[in-house]
């Protein structure tokens, strides 16, 4: 099939190009002339049609979803608001409800003036950056008392350069306190700094336009939910290998975050999740291979910074990483050694433990499964080998063994499980009901496909307990959902991560779009999306759910309901969990690891509130001393209740935590799991005729 550019297309690309000019003809940059070619046209055609037919949700591209496009762009290309000018803003703001008539006739030259006018912005700050430096970091006066808004995304637009240059004077004065706080001397500084600028400016001369044509219109394509995504002919090929797990990595979701690149998930088992030194949240800041020197990627794309962190298996990389546990402002950094690896199923394998208790003199023995992925050997299965392994056949095996053990009770740990098989999240449900639906799929036309278990007789009836978190996402979430709605077992932890759409992908004539056809509900009828499963008790976040998790994302799709697979139940959990939930306050308000944790917490949540930074070098050393010594202060509380030696700073606290080994902790040490198993025994004292099985 041919596809040809409608007329109205090329007299509205001619039309707008005298504005293109204007904006920047008296530059000499490389991205000047830079514009959009039929491929490029033909797919953005394509985008347009393939969304109006097959999104989950069919909303119409209107004025309504113009602003929303335009407002995305801008804060895609300026978040923070520290480039565009209010003048150029009132320039663009004409626009703002044109976007759907620029889509529909195949018209992206809007897209690239705004970029390349952002472009042009960013050299100008880089270029004044530059050259406050050359001045030398010396001669910056930190005794002044001046202060930075840091939290810029709801500031007014500045008015003009002056305004602009006042701003980055104080962002490279931030850049160097910051550094210099860090433990590095002037020179140090210097030379960071200006690698770190050069390097930016260096990055924006390879600016294609590709480049520019992908970041419009996946703005586009994610303002209709953010898993709906444009993926240009490179971006499609990294997913296809991501896909098939043919390349080697380190096992992390990533994502941008303003100037840097954020941790997101970890694959279970994965080369990062085994070194126990990074977690969601963490910033990346500088990647280095081997024993070589340490590129600093802040600015960098997220694309390049993957392309540096990927690489052969058995080959090593760094990265620089500043932990999410840092104070907002604070920039210390650790450098964290990976192997590449591909990772290996039987690691991501479901695993047992036994988890200890004394209640009223009696000792108890609860069974711990941990379900790190929801997994299934496509290909041994497809092959006819009985012995094939999935997440279904190793927790059967483990539910017999802990039998025969003669435990109490089960607790299944979904702890930052992101997911897998829908088949094995459906395969699983079926151990532990009777029969009946199990998860409920909600189509773009209003059809809902009912996957059920079959097979009369449930294989575990007895009492459990499931342990989730903010990382227990899409396939845990259904398995959880499942078993909340046919009230088989407490759920006890945090609110899930709320991803309940389904995604598919379309090869177009340029890249490929990844588009949400479908949407999850539970038996109940309530969809997973958004507000993900909530836990009948629940602990305190360690993970931030205003920064990951479903609900944080920009234009998430809602959450809803439609009608239920299955008549509600008695609910035998209902009756009793004011006293449970009484008793675990009782319990925990008393236990050192819920008190830190709390208490940690509630520090951290201060921090946040906290918009503008010292730019005095007095007031900021003395925070970041009062900030490290509450830090230690509640880590030695936690110890000395624990009847642990306290600790005399806090670096030599993540040095042991570094050297403990995952596998000779005991269960009983975790503190969420040991109350999760005294919770289930709390349930098994109130309500006898459980307890009996």
């Amino acid at each position: 099939m041919k596809h040809f550019i409608p007329s109205s297309a090329l007299a509205l690309c001619i039309g707008l190009g005298t504005l293109s000019m204007s904006a920047s003809s008296f530059a000499a940059n490389s991205w000047d002339k830079l514009q959009p070619d039929r491929d490029e046209v033909v797919a953005s055609l394509n985008v347009v049609e393939l969304l109006k037919r097959h999104h989950y949700s069919k909303p119409p591209l209107n004025d309504a979803r113009s602003v929303i496009i335009y407002d995305s762009y801008i804060k895609l290309l300026d978040p923070s608001r520290s480039y565009f000018t209010a003048a150029d803003i009132a320039e663009f703001d004409k626009w703002k409800t044109q976007f759907d008539d620029f889509l529909k006739s195949g018209n992206l030259d809007p897209g690239f003036v705004m970029y390349k006018r952002y472009l042009d912005r960013v050299k100008a700050r880089l270029d004044f950056a530059l050259a406050e430096l050359d001045k030398g970091v010396d001669k910056i006066d930190f005794t002044a008392k001046e202060t930075l808004l840091v939290d810029r995304k709801d500031a007014p637009w500045l008015k003009n350069s002056a305004e602009l240059d006042d701003l980055w004077r104080k962002r490279v004065k931030d850049e160097v306190l910051r550094q210099k706080i860090a433990g590095k001397d002037s020179k140090q500084i210097q030379e960071t700094l200006t690698k770190r600028y050069k390097n930016q400016l260096a990055r924006l001369d390879q600016t294609r336009a590709e480049d520019i044509f992908q970041a419009y219109i996946n703005t586009f394509a994610q303002s209709y939910d953010p898993h709906t995504n444009y993926l240009s002919p490179d971006n499609a090929e990294n997913f296809d290998i991501n896909m098939s797990l043919s390349l080697e990595g380190i096992g992390a979701v990533l994502q941008s975050d303003n100037d840097q690149v954020k941790i997101v998930r970890l694959v279970p088992a994965g080369p990062a999740d085994k070194t126990k030194q990074v977690a969601p949240a963490d910033k990346i800041i500088g990647v280095a291979q081997g024993d070589k020197e340490m590129v600093d990627v802040v600015g960098w794309r997220l694309d390049e910074v993957v392309k540096l962190i990927r690489g052969p298996k058995g080959s090593t990389v760094r990265l620089e990483v500043i932990p999410h546990t840092n104070a907002p402002n604070d920039q210390t950094s650790k450098i964290v050694s990976i192997t590449r690896e591909a990772v290996k199923l039987e690691e991501q394998a479901a695993k047992k433990s036994i988890l200890n208790l004394k209640e009223n003199g009696r000792d108890y023995k609860l069974g711990v499964i941990e379900i790190p992925a929801f997994y299934l050997d496509f290909k041994a299965f497809r092959a006819g080998d009985p012995d094939y392994k999935s997440t279904t056949r190793d927790v059967k095996k483990l539910l017999t063994e802990l039998q025969k053990e003669k435990v109490d009770g089960v607790v299944i740990d979904l702890r930052n499980n992101g997911g897998g098989s829908l088949q094995e999240a459906t395969e699983l449900t079926s151990l532990f009901i009777e029969k009946g639906p199990t998860v409920l799929v909600r189509n773009a036309d209003g059809r809902v496909d009912v996957l059920e278990d079959e097979n009369p007789g449930a294989f575990y009836k007895g009492p459990m307990a499931l342990l989730v978190n903010r990382l227990s996402a899409s396939a845990s979430e259904i398995f959880a959902g499942a078993m909340q709605d046919y009230h088989r077992a407490l759920i006890i932890g945090g609110q899930t991560f709320g991803k309940g759409t389904v995604q598919t992908i379309q090869p177009l004539n340029h890249g490929e779009l990844k588009l949400t056809l479908a949407k999850f509900y539970r038996v109940s009828g309530q969809s997973t999306q958004h507000q993900g499963v909530l836990p009948d008790i629940g602990y305190p976040s360690i993970i931030d759910t205003k920064e990951i998790g479903e609900s944080a994302l920009p234009e998430a799709m809602p959450w809803d309901t439609i009608r239920p697979a299955i008549k509600p139940a008695s609910d035998p959990f209902k009756p009793y969990l004011a006293q449970l939930t009484a008793d675990h306050d009782a319990r925990t308000v008393k236990d050192p690891e819920f008190i830190y944790i709390r208490d940690r917490l509630a520090l951290a949540e201060q921090l946040m509130k906290e918009k503008t930074v010292s730019l005095n070098e007095a007031d900021r050393r003395a925070q970041h001393t009062d900030i490290e010594a509450k830090q230690l202060a509640l880590e030695n509380t936690r110890r000395k209740a624990k009847g642990e030696e306290p600790l005399k700073e806090l670096k030599k606290e993540d040095e042991e935590a570094l050297g403990a080994d995952p596998e000779k902790t005991k269960p009983e040490d975790d503190a969420y799991l040991a109350e999760t198993g005294r919770i289930l025994l709390d349930y098994l004292k109130l309500n006898t005729s459980v307890a009996k099985h």
